[in-house]
């Protein structure tokens, strides 16, 4: 019976996982306005949505190969490949295959809490949320003063692929160790 629990909740989570890489992330919003006397100039400097794939082929395209790859590896490839196993696992019952790949799923868990930290770095990112600047300066042209104030403002909020991600991650690991506490319940009835 616990055996079956862990499948359904394989399946569960790789249900989470396609919308959670595939929604919006989060969103940022930055907005640079200059006042010069009475006249106000707003402009957004930055306006966008991104999801984890997203993330990913804009590091790619800015240069930035490590950590695009990096994210794919950890919150793409091995979650893909953590969900691989364990379904072969449940269906290759009551096997020394079984009892391998089960271990070894349990094992590369531990490199996949790079899911979560991928989630932490969204967060880090959102920390900068209502961040705002502002500076005043007088300007001095031809005999004139001019007041000239800047400010920037920075919005983040966390999007729906956010939530998607962060249930996947839970609901991956609590399958992968229910799988575990099946196959612990009886070492005895395995087969090669």
């Amino acid at each position: 019976m616990t055996k079956h629990i862990g499948f359904i909740l394989n399946i569960f989570a790789i249900a989470l996982f396609i919308p959670g890489i595939l929604l919006p992330m989060f969103s940022l919003d930055m907005t640079l306005s200059a006042g010069i006397g009475t006249s106000l100039l707003n402009t957004d400097i930055v306006n966008k949505e991104l999801s984890l794939i997203g993330t990913i082929e804009e590091l790619w395209l800015d240069q930035r190969v490590l950590v695009a790859i990096l994210i794919f590896a950890f919150s793409i490839c091995i979650p893909i490949l953590k969900s691989f196993l364990l379904l072969i696992a449940y269906f290759k019952k009551h096997t020394l295959l079984e009892k391998r790949l089960v271990n070894f799923v349990g094992a590369i868990g531990k490199w996949s809490m790079a899911d979560v930290f991928v989630v932490a770095i969204f967060l880090a990112v959102l920390s900068t949320n209502h961040a705002e600047t502002t500076s005043a300066h007088q300007l001095n042209i031809f005999g004139f003063n001019i007041n000239l104030q800047m400010s920037s403002e920075t919005l983040s909020a966390v999007g729906q692929g956010f939530y998607y991600f962060a249930a996947y991650c839970l609901v991956s690991l609590l399958a992968c160790q229910v799988v575990q506490w099946s196959l612990t319940a009886k070492p005895s009835e395995l087969t090669t």
